[in-house]
């Protein structure tokens, strides 16, 4: 919780500090660098990393249809990657999320987001998940239409039980 937080924090601070603002309203192509801290019992030693894909499309002034694709890694750190090396065990997992959503920008800069999709398991058997990802965000423009966007997410995934975890995005988008 305290890392969600500093991350809401952060961009906050960000948002206040930056003279540019962003109108929802623009066609947008962006691609992201994916970290994910998993939360519960005996999510220590995991960290997700990985890259994305969005595209906004605009339906409203402040409003964007979105539809994201990209690939995750979920990987195993700390004494539990030694203990399943030492058995000849995995120690990374490959996940593809598929989402449709929604983001609405207020004050400018800030935005929220829902998404809601599926989660594609890469290993042969793991199925795939329900996904939904509620999150905050910021875009900040630069020159020709481009922008950078940092966003803060709590996503779940759902098939027999549930894992979640807190996303940052950091993604450069062109604008379209």
């Amino acid at each position: 919780m305290k890392k969600l937080l500093l991350s809401l924090a952060l961009i906050g601070g960000l948002g206040f500090a930056a003279n540019a603002q962003t109108e929802g309203a623009v066609r947008k192509l962006s691609v992201g660098a994916e970290f994910g801290f998993p939360t519960g019992d005996g999510s220590k030693d995991n960290l997700i990393v990985g890259g994305s894909l969005q595209y906004e499309h605009p339906v409203a002034k402040s409003f964007n249809i979105t539809g994201s694709a990209g690939y995750l890694s979920n990987i195993i750190t700390g004494d539990s990657k030694k203990l399943l090396e030492a058995f000849g065990q995995k120690t990374s997992y490959g996940y593809i999320p598929v989402k449709a959503g929604g983001k609405y920008y207020f004050g400018g800069n800030f935005y929220g987001a829902a998404e809601l999709g599926a989660t594609f398991a890469t290993a042969s058997g793991q199925g795939t998940a329900f996904t939904y990802a509620p999150g905050l965000g910021a875009s900040f423009s630069l020159a020709d239409k481009s922008s950078l966007d940092f966003g803060v997410r709590y996503e779940t995934w759902s098939k027999d039980g549930s894992s979640s975890f807190v996303g940052l995005r950091l993604a450069y988008a062109f604008g379209l």
